[in-house]
């Protein structure tokens, strides 16, 4: 058994790779987002990470939808659900690490950022509902009313939709503007 496998069997591998990001955070602190970075770019960027979040939000919710199947849960299921949990956590980073500097949009992004913790939530509690150690009714009831990520799932596609139009009329101001300039 390798090092690696030994800590990774052991529960350590989780404390490991928290300690070495700290360490990296304070040999490297963040740096402030930038300023001078066009509102367009910024705009540009949040809507593609929104774009993701949208797309990833289909398979997450056939898989929430799949833990309240009236045969069961089966492993893909869970696969599909693991898999949803990570590209989550991993949008919700991105979100994070965007260089947003104009206040709307970074209200945009703390919205999003929310809307995409439930959606990580839901699919946590959905594999906890389908795959539990202590059977009951009340929990088998539950179970069976999964049908997806719901409202807030909706909401991010609002919300993507809105910083589309946003999108395209800065877009066509600036078009105007440097038509006026020609």
């Amino acid at each position: 058994m390798t090092e690696w496998s030994a800590l990774v069997r052991s529960g350590r591998a989780a404390t490991t790779a928290r300690c070495r990001r700290a360490a990296r955070r304070l040999r490297h602190p963040e740096r402030p987002p930038e300023a001078g970075i066009p509102r367009s770019v910024q705009v540009r960027v949040l809507l593609a990470v929104l774009d993701e979040s949208v797309a990833a939000l289909r398979s997450a919710d056939t898989a929430v939808a799949a833990c309240g199947a009236s045969d069961g849960a089966s492993g893909q299921t869970a696969r599909d659900c693991a898999r949803a949990l990570s590209g989550f956590h991993r949008l919700r980073a991105r979100l994070t690490d965007l260089p947003i500097t104009e206040s709307d949009l970074a209200d945009v992004r703390a919205y999003a950022g929310r809307l995409l913790a439930y959606d990580q939530w839901m699919v946590h509690q959905a594999l906890n509902v389908a795959f539990t150690v202590h059977p009951g009714a009340r929990t088998e009831a539950a179970r069976l009313e999964l049908n997806g990520l719901g409202r807030p799932a909706d909401d991010l596609r609002r919300l993507r939709d809105a910083l589309r139009a946003i999108s395209r009329n800065e877009e066509r101001r600036e078009e105007r503007h440097e038509e006026r300039h020609i």
